[in-house]
Formats: structure tokens, C-alpha cells, sequence
């Protein structure tokens, strides 16, 4: 197999990315591998390299450099510099700082910002499921709630709930000054291809938490982490949070599904550090209730007036006909499609 950049020599070193969201890979000879590794430090200097040691943050811009005819390494300028993540990552949303020295800011959201803004929906019949978090979080040792629900029922509400209760004070001493930051995974695996990359990029991640005892990591799908970046046998990030864990040098809340936790229970050293709350569907009555609590948001932004017998028919039409999705987000859909209907 001839490399890719310079069509001459056998390529011996195999690049892997991820191109809209197609898996890619770049073929190299040990020539065109060194340009490639001496263009990036030279980009990027030595604080680029201490965040992406292994010199690849424009694997994506090179792959598409290659496809469209313009194979130079050493001209091609990636469109977004190296320390600064394909997509939305950088600034532009609600809770990010912007900052492209931290991870934290990121890959990640902070959710009791955007709870101090007012910028999340009330939560309303989640009671226990926040007070037993609160618990967990509260524990000395294996602090690490991980809420466990199909897709839909308020997993992330719960957290969104937690948020509200930091910045209301609505909660014990130890957690007063708690920020709970929503980890964008799927930017952080993005470009991760080449061994040991991702494990890198969490390692940092889990430094930068640690040097700050109040943050809360919330990763959402968090079995999508078991696993993840497992490229050509590197290991998966499982394996990088477990030490951490277990030395209780940070705290986090996971969400999952039951199924899907089945196969983290497998990992029996990393559920062991994980408390499992289950989230169970509301009934059509805990629904309405739910339904009554985000009620205004929805009129306000569609400048419509729901009736009480509209969100009743919304909740029993969605638990009637839809049976491939659960309440209350099904009926909030219905409600929603309503709302944009206004002509």
C-alpha cells in the first residue's frame, strides 16, 4: 500500500479519524508521517503539544486536504487550529467559558451556570430521584450516582433539578459551592483515532477535575465511555476514570439506560465505584403534573395558551399511540408540535 500523501513510498504508519461521523482512514509513509508530526509543533509550540501530545488535532482538515487534491503537508493549514476541537466546542453556547486552555470549557457545559441563568426548564415530580443523588454526592466514599432509565423519562432532568438546588442552597453544606459541568463526550472523542489519544485526552481531563474539588462531572450515555477511543487495542476510558474513582479524587453522575448498564455491571471494578439510581417512567397523572410545571416556557415561546384539557389530551394521546417512546418527553413533543402549528 502506497502512502497517501506523497503516492512514492510504502506506508507504514495507519492514521484513524473520523470524518462526518464516517470512520477514515490516512496512510502514511515514515516521511510524510514526520512532516505531518513537524508541522503540527511547529504550529502549535509547546503549549499545543502539552494538550494534544501526540501532534494530530488536524487529522480531519488533512484527510479532506488529501481528498480534494491538495496532499502537501507542509503548505496545508488546517482550517481550525489544533488546540480547538472540530464542531461546536469552543464558545458560542450557553455555559461554556471559551477558554481553549481548559478541557473543561471545552467539552463541557456548566449546568449550574445555566440553572443561576435561568436558562433550565423547572423540574417538577423528581423529588426522590434529586434527594437520593443529593445522598450519594453527600457520602464519603462511592459517591458516584448513576442515574439508570430508558431514553426519555427525565435523567437529565433530575440533574438539571440538582443544579437548581445548588444555586437555590437547597442542599447540604458539602455541596453548597458545587458546579455540576455536563461532559460533551462525543466532541471528545472526536479525532481521537490514533492509540492512546483519548485515554491522553481523559487523563487531562480528570487532572484539570481534580485540581478543583467542586466540579461534578455529569457524562450523559456514560456507557458510550466504557470503550470509547478503543483504538487498535489502546485501553478504554473505563480503565482511566477507575483509579481515580477509587481514590474518590473526583466525583461524578453518569446516566444510562438498564440495558446498557448491564454491560457496565460486567466491569465489576467500575461499578462497584458507580450507585445506581433508577429514574422510572412517570404515570399519565405524574406526566400532566410535569407537563403543568414547564407549561409557561412552552406558551411564552410560542406565545400560545395551553389548556388544561390540551396538555390531558397531549399526555393521553402520546401514551396511546406512541409506544416506541416514554413519558413525559413523548407528551412535551406533542405539546411542542402544538405550539409550532401557530400560524
Amino acid at each position: 500500500m502506497l502512502c497517501q500523501n506523497c503516492h512514492q513510498n510504502e506506508a507504514t504508519i495507519h492514521l484513524y479519524t473520523n470524518v462526518n461521523g464516517s470512520k477514515q482512514t490516512i496512510n502514511l509513509c515514515q516521511n510524510c508521517y514526520q512532516l505531518l508530526t513537524n508541522r503540527q509543533r511547529n504550529q502549535g509550540g509547546a503549549q499545543d503539544m502539552a494538550q494534544d501530545p501526540f501532534g494530530f488535532g488536524g487529522l480531519d482538515d488533512i484527510f479532506r486536504a488529501m481528498q480534494n487534491g491538495n496532499p502537501d503537508m507542509n503548505n496545508q493549514q488546517s482550517s481550525v487550529p489544533p488546540t480547538q476541537p472540530q464542531g461546536p466546542t469552543n464558545g458560542g453556547q450557553n455555559g461554556r467559558s471559551g477558554n481553549g486552555n481548559s478541557l473543561l470549557d471545552q467539552y463541557g457545559i456548566n449546568m449550574t451556570q445555566l440553572a443561576k441563568d435561568g436558562k433550565i426548564d423547572p423540574v417538577v415530580g423528581r423529588d426522590n430521584e434529586i434527594k437520593r443523588v443529593v445522598e450519594i454526592l453527600n457520602r464519603r466514599t462511592k459517591n458516584n450516582p448513576v442515574l439508570i432509565g430508558e431514553a426519555g423519562v427525565g435523567k437529565t432532568a433530575v440533574v438539571e433539578g440538582l443544579a437548581q438546588q445548588i444555586v437555590s442552597g437547597d442542599v447540604p453544606a458539602k455541596l453548597q459551592n458545587k458546579q455540576v459541568i455536563r461532559l460533551d463526550v462525543v466532541s471528545l472523542v472526536q479525532g481521537t483515532g490514533i492509540r492512546g489519544q483519548f485515554e491522553q485526552r481523559m487523563q487531562q481531563l480528570i487532572d484539570e477535575v481534580q485540581g478543583n474539588p467542586d466540579i461534578v462531572l455529569f457524562i450523559d450515555e456514560i456507557h458510550e465511555i466504557v470503550g470509547a477511543g478503543n483504538a487498535e487495542g489502546g485501553m478504554d476510558a473505563g480503565n482511566v476514570l477507575k483509579p481515580a474513582l477509587a481514590r474518590g479524587e473526583f466525583q461524578l453522575i453518569g446516566a444510562t439506560t438498564l440495558k446498557e448498564y448491564r454491560d457496565i455491571e460486567k466491569d465489576s471494578a467500575l461499578a462497584r465505584r458507580l450507585q445506581p439510581v433508577t429514574v422510572e417512567e412517570p404515570s399519565p397523572e405524574e406526566a400532566v403534573e410535569i407537563l403543568k410545571g414547564i407549561q409557561k416556557r412552552y406558551e411564552d415561546y410560542h406565545h400560545v395558551k395551553y389548556t388544561d384539557e390540551a396538555i390531558k389530551a397531549a399526555v393521553e394521546s402520546s401514551d396511546r399511540y406512541i409506544q416506541d417512546r416514554f413519558l413525559p418527553d413523548k407528551a412535551i413533543d406533542l405539546l411542542d408540535e402544538a405550539g409550532s402549528r401557530k400560524t
